[in-house]
């Protein structure tokens, strides 16, 4: 009997797990998560978890009993240390040995720390979450280092929750790397009409009892100090069992690594995208909705091309948004709309790349049909 093992009980893995499943895969499937809780999504730890609208069951991938009545052999808090490649077999740090026919990593990010140490929170869990939804309730002098999606989702939360925010962020303006000024400046503003103190152009030199020491000597007082400064993926296994590593486990597009019983998807690889003609690393939720799947249905030798416009999605105070595409290499930016309800387009040479929905709803589709096109914008 054929025994797949799947590495990560993230989302990727999970629903990895579900489609061996449902196309009919009738041998073991072995899924091995590091935490302690079954398989979650992400988001709402950011968004509605820690704002106290979502309850705790609705985060999960799975009832409880779905794992056992779809043979699915769930370990938790099982850490993998180790890949045989030849051997066909993982170790775990607890000494186990498991062994497998076909691998599928989906490790996931661990978040990046800050230089130096000191009282710093993360989010990554939803331990950390709720730790967070915790210390926001009881309001003081909050400060975010870092103006990216975690660090402005975590900032409208502690807003919203009687919190004095400030957020420390060394680029010009919010979501600066990927945005570009006016799109990110719209965020900037957003979160100033809500009362968030931004600090742009200035660093954390460090961190200590008192608060955030800023590149420009001044001390920020501070009662919590959360860090979102992106994300690395957890490669290291992968990369000492000799597999391509790059930033993430380089996969072709059917998401097979290096070795050909072996596959990535989710955060943790670095795909060739068909659409973009390069190698993408997405750490989007969507990404481990559909990557999952896709690398199952590969590791069931279907014919499989994983080209997927990236998308993901933000709420901030009154802001809804989603986002399709990748900007990397843009050239202009177009903004069709006003306010807080309009369309952003990123274009390369007048090709529509990437494209931002802002409280209108039911667009994704003829966004992402525009970057597949690669057709004009009409304007």
């Amino acid at each position: 009997m054929a025994r797949f093992v799947i590495v990560g009980a993230g989302l990727a893995g999970a629903k990895a797990a579900q489609t061996l499943r449902e196309e009919g895969f009738d041998g073991e499937v072995v899924l091995i998560g590091a935490e302690d809780e079954r398989p979650y999504e992400r988001p709402p730890l950011s968004k509605g978890y820690l704002l106290g609208k979502t309850e705790r069951e609705k985060i999960f991938v799975h009832p409880p009993e779905w794992y056992a009545d779809n043979a699915v052999d769930l370990r938790l808090d099982a850490t993998v240390t180790g890949i045989d490649l030849e051997g066909h077999r993982v170790t775990l740090a607890d000494g186990a040995s498991q062994p497998y026919d076909k691998l599928l990593l989906a490790t996931g990010a661990s978040p990046r720390r800050l230089p130096g140490g000191g009282p710093v929170r993360y989010l990554r869990t939803v331990g950390d979450s709720e730790a967070l939804k915790e210390r926001f309730a009881q309001g003081g002098r909050v400060v975010i280092i870092g103006a990216g999606w975690i660090g402005l989702e975590c900032a409208a939360a502690a807003r919203t929750a009687g919190c004095e925010v400030t957020v420390v962020e060394p680029e010009p303006t919010a979501l600066f790397k990927v945005m570009g000024a006016e799109v990110g400046g719209i965020f900037a503003d957003l979160h100033r009409s809500h009362g968030v103190d931004l600090r742009f152009g200035v660093s954390a030199e460090e961190v200590t009892d008192d608060g955030v020491r800023l590149s420009t000597g001044e001390l920020l007082p501070a009662d919590l100090v959360l860090a979102g400064i992106g994300a690395a993926p957890n490669v290291e296994v992968a990369r000492e069992a000799g597999l391509d590593v790059r930033e993430g486990i380089v996969t072709d597009s059917a998401l097979r690594t290096s070795h050909p019983d072996v596959y990535a998807a989710g955060d943790v690889a670095e795909s060739y995208n068909p659409l973009y003609d390069r190698w993408l690393r997405v750490e989007h939720w969507a990404n481990a909705l559909n990557g999952g799947p896709a690398a199952a249905r590969s590791m069931l030798g279907q014919e499989v091309v994983y080209d997927r416009v990236p998308y993901f999605y933000t709420d901030q105070f009154e802001l809804g948004m989603e986002f399709s595409g990748d900007t990397h290499g843009y050239d202009e930016v177009f903004i069709k709309g006003k306010d807080l309800e309009f369309i952003a387009y990123w274009l390369r040479q007048g090709t529509v790349i990437a494209g931002m929905n802002v409280n209108i709803w039911d667009v994704v589709g003829d966004i992402q049909n525009l970057i597949r096109s690669g057709g004009p914008l009409q304007r």
